[in-house]
């Protein structure tokens, strides 16, 4: 199985799991929720309806992302999992909004119902359902180098937090102080909004071709600067393209050289960067001789 394929069935058969898993915590959490009159419940469980729609703009995204490339894309697909990670985004910020006017206005009203017992049980459910997902998914995640799969799983830490603060405004409202249930829900929607903003702030750095860690531009140069024939190195830029990058960068070679000679050279750089530096995916040298520079 080539490592592509590998890569889109790990994230396929971790993503059902969540998308399972999320579908009926949401039905859980949304029902009881409504039964035992828990805005804050109410406000986790289309958390994790959320979770699912993230869950299957993922699976969608890593599937798109391993087209081979073709006449209208010749770099390949492999932004598609950033754009799909950015429509979670935009999911996640529209979801926290309309949770957090609800959770307001209940609190305006002052018409606070005690939750049910039952919702306590839910909400303790879910925090742990969500951690065990979240550990599971980001392995995998960081194993096949999936930003969405990476996003999915910080999703899922974020509904666990948002399932602890349900706990404790279930709690307190039940202690007596019912404010603190649709208050808990307000922070539930604040927590959805700051993992939606978090995701779109990188994934838009992704999309506008912003530069990744110094450190890989640093080795990059090393590797390099290490061929016979190199004189120096200039203007090396690197951009992510889904789990990979482009690197395009310029040599200075001597000025006697012929095109042949020059060519060979930026060959052999362009074989070191790739054998030696993980998930290049193209590297494009450029050749200037020394009396330029």
């Amino acid at each position: 199985m080539s490592e592509e394929k590998t890569r889109y069935e790990s994230g396929r058969r971790i993503s059902i799991i969540s998308l399972i898993s999320n579908s009926l915590l949401a039905l859980l959490k949304i029902l009881i929720g409504f039964f035992a009159s828990s805005t804050a419940l109410i406000a986790d469980g289309f958390h994790s309806v959320s979770d699912m729609a993230s869950t299957i703009i993922v699976m969608i995204s890593i599937k798109f992302s391993e087209t081979p490339a073709d006449k209208n894309h010749p770099y390949g697909h492999e932004k598609a999992e950033a754009l799909g990670t950015n429509i979670l985004a935009v999911i996640l910020i529209l979801t926290a909004v309309f949770l957090g006017r609800d959770a307001f206005l209940t609190i305006l009203s002052g018409n606070i119902a005690e939750p049910g017992s039952w919702a306590l049980v839910a909400a303790f459910i879910s925090i742990v359902v969500k951690e065990v997902l979240y550990r599971y998914t980001i392995k995998i995640g960081r194993e096949i180098k999936s930003k969405g799969l990476i996003a999915d799983a910080h999703h899922h830490r974020s509904d666990a937090f948002s399932s602890i603060a349900a706990l404790i405004g279930i709690g307190g409202a039940k202690l007596g102080f019912r404010f603190l249930d649709p208050l808990a829900g307000l922070v539930v929607a604040f927590l959805i909004l700051k993992v939606g903003y978090e995701i779109m702030r990188d994934t838009s750095y992704e999309l506008m071709d912003g530069r990744p860690a110094k450190d890989k531009i640093e080795e990059i140069r090393e590797l390099a600067d290490s061929i016979e024939g190199v004189m120096g190195i200039y203007d090396i830029k690197l951009r992510s393209y889904g789990p990979s990058y482009i690197v395009d960068l310029k040599i200075v070679v001597k000025d006697q050289l012929s095109v042949v000679e020059g060519h060979n050279i930026a060959c052999q750089v362009e074989n070191e960067i790739i054998d030696n530096s993980d998930n290049i995916k193209d590297v494009m040298v450029h050749v200037d001789p020394a009396s330029i520079h």
